[in-house]
């Protein structure tokens, strides 16, 4: 009966923090959902009562903590396999300016206060608000700018031009030895290798710290630090 008398005050409690977070809003939440904030400073507070009361049941504690970690999990889940009750568990964005309108609504919905988004924007680099389209306070409490047209950076399409994919570097050199694999896999050979490092004025791999082939067979080295 005391297991189920801690269980249920366990999900009690779970239930109320989450009402609370929903009403803080999103900012107090910072980079982490809704439930992984309520449940990780719960299950803080309830390890740290059981590591000083050694004189209380150890299991209460225990039992509390294994159930939040339950409902936990459990809304995880849920979210994971019913997309729609994601706005229920997490929150959706909130549209905080659009169009050159500015919604003081929706800032008082997301308990967002005007100095806040200003310092939100100045973060993202926007200092003037006639440069942004789209602001979107996200579930998050970050803050998504979508620039307007003549603001934002000019991509290749703009000047016609189709610039070829790029591809990530493979080590050739690590630690003063040679990725024998990764220099067949890039089609090369030892003797390219010499060739590239006597170049750059190294006399074997025991002097290279890292050796990094990218495109176009450009070979990036760096030294052993003495």
């Amino acid at each position: 009966m005391e297991v189920l008398k801690v269980i249920i005050a366990s999900l009690l409690s779970a239930a109320a923090l989450f009402l609370i977070a929903k009403i803080i809003g999103h900012k107090q939440v910072a980079q982490l959902e809704f439930f992984d904030y309520i449940t990780g400073i719960t299950i803080g507070s309830i390890a740290a009562e059981l590591a000083t009361t050694l004189d209380k049941p150890w299991w209460k504690p225990t039992i509390s903590m294994f159930a939040f970690g339950a409902v936990t999990v459990g809304l995880s889940v849920a979210a994971r396999r019913m997309p729609r009750s994601r706005k229920y568990i997490n929150g959706t964005p909130t549209i905080i300016l659009n169009n050159g309108k500015l919604y003081r609504s929706n800032m008082k919905k997301a308990k967002l206060e005007l100095s806040e988004f200003l310092l939100l924007c100045r973060q993202e680099g926007y200092f003037n608000l006639n440069d942004i389209q789209t602001a979107l306070f996200e579930y998050n409490g970050k803050l998504s700018i979508l620039p307007v047209s003549t603001k934002r950076p000019l991509n290749p399409e703009d000047i016609k031009l189709n610039p070829q994919p790029e591809n990530i570097g493979t080590e050739l050199i690590m630690d003063g030895r040679i990725m024998g694999e990764n220099l067949k896999r890039k089609g090369l050979s030892d003797e390219w290798l010499e060739k590239e490092m006597k170049k750059q004025g190294y006399k074997s791999a025991k002097e290279i710290f890292l050796g990094i082939c990218y495109d176009n067979n450009e070979l990036t080295l760096f030294g052993l630090n003495n």
